[in-house]
């Protein structure tokens, strides 16, 4: 199994695909190029180039030859996080069930105080029923 990459690792990889691939092709590189040389699938280098391109690091530009991937600013990787999103989503994950723990122990609290509730209105009405009783 892959390890996960962090965006900004992932950012480094593509760029210097797209480096290597137009050095030796003399021609800049297609995103299937790039998948070959990093054994990406073609759905996770779409999504990277997209967040890429999004971010103004690279430009993807379509044309009669196909889609062709170029460098546009390299710097702004360094703005990327450093960390794997697996981390961020473990992080998040256990947020979620620390609060869905706190959420069931207050559930549990309002439903202990209504059984009580419950208890000492039926105590009451049990009272109330037996004074009745002895007045007749």
């Amino acid at each position: 199994m892959k390890t996960p990459k962090s965006p900004y690792e992932e950012a480094h990889l593509l760029v210097a695909a797209i480096r290597v691939l137009e050095h030796t092709r003399h021609v800049p590189p297609a995103i299937e190029d790039i998948c070959g040389t990093l054994s990406f699938s073609l759905e996770e280098s779409n999504r990277i180039c997209r967040k890429l391109k999004e971010l103004e690091i690279i430009d993807i530009v379509e044309g009669a030859f196909g889609t062709k991937l170029y460098i546009k600013d390299h710097l702004r990787i360094e703005s990327l996080p450093r960390e794997s999103k697996d981390n961020r989503l473990e992080e998040e994950l256990k947020k979620f069930q620390e609060a869905q723990k706190q959420l069931s122990k207050k559930v549990e609290s309002i439903q202990a105080e209504q059984d009580k509730k419950k208890k000492d209105l039926f105590a009451k009405l049990n009272k109330q029923l037996k004074e009745g009783l002895e007045k007749k």
